[in-house]
């Protein structure tokens, strides 16, 4: 049997192309890595090597803690490709602008930020098409290519700030959606207690992240943003 059999084009990105197909049989997607023409094609090698590895990395790690991103089968670094599993269901971004959201779902985002950032973990592009939402109505992480290894609040403060500036932007009409996150993303420490010591130091505890968010907030109005 053929490993990979390929697809269709799902994302033509600037950073990279997903394509979907199939691996050893199970349902799959490749994310390829593309070359920026405007670097120094040694530079631009070594960048696409350091945010692969730190995908990688980041990426099975918290699956094996069982955090809610995708499973990686496979990894070829001198072709730039990723193969991981296919998660069946919608971006968040589509859910919302179909209105086939409720309370209950943007609380388990919430809660499902909350799981990344427990185990130290930022994801660094908190946008909501890079939350999927699976048939079953969980919330699921993807694209870690720029996530980061974090302890401190401001780190966790703008990576929810970066969510909020996008629900504000994108989906005005939904009133308080960015509510119901913070309400998961509370509720999930409320659950399990402080998050334990991850490799490095100690995560802060979400209500500390949140005062941060709203200390953010309260400077980018400052400012004018």
């Amino acid at each position: 049997m053929e490993a990979w059999i390929g697809g269709e084009r799902l994302h033509l990105g600037a950073e990279a192309e997903v394509i979907s197909g199939s691996w050893y049989g199970r349902s799959a997607i490749m994310k390829k890595r593309r070359p920026r023409g405007w670097r120094h094609p040694d530079l631009d090698r070594s960048l696409t090597r350091k945010r692969m590895n730190n995908e990688v990395k980041l990426t099975i790690w918290l699956a094996r803690r069982g955090a809610p991103v995708p499973a990686i089968w496979d990894v070829d670094i001198e072709e730039s490709t990723i193969i991981m599993e296919k998660i069946q269901g919608k971006p968040l971004i589509e859910i919302l602008h179909s209105k086939e959201h409720d309370e209950e779902l943007l609380i388990k985002v919430g809660k499902s930020i909350r799981e990344l950032h427990r185990n130290a973990v930022n994801h660094g592009d908190l946008s909501t098409n890079n939350i999927l939402i699976t048939d079953q109505r969980e919330s699921v992480l993807i694209d870690l290519g720029l996530a980061t290894r974090e302890y401190e609040l401001e780190g966790f403060g703008i990576d929810l700030h970066v969510l909020h500036e996008i629900l504000r932007a994108s989906h005005p009409d939904i009133k308080k959606a960015m509510d119901l996150v913070l309400k998961g993303y509370l509720a999930l420490d409320i659950e399990l207690g402080d998050p334990e010591p991850a490799p490095g130091g100690l995560p802060p505890n979400a209500e500390d992240v949140v005062k941060r968010l709203e200390q953010i907030m309260k400077r980018v109005r400052y400012h004018g943003g």
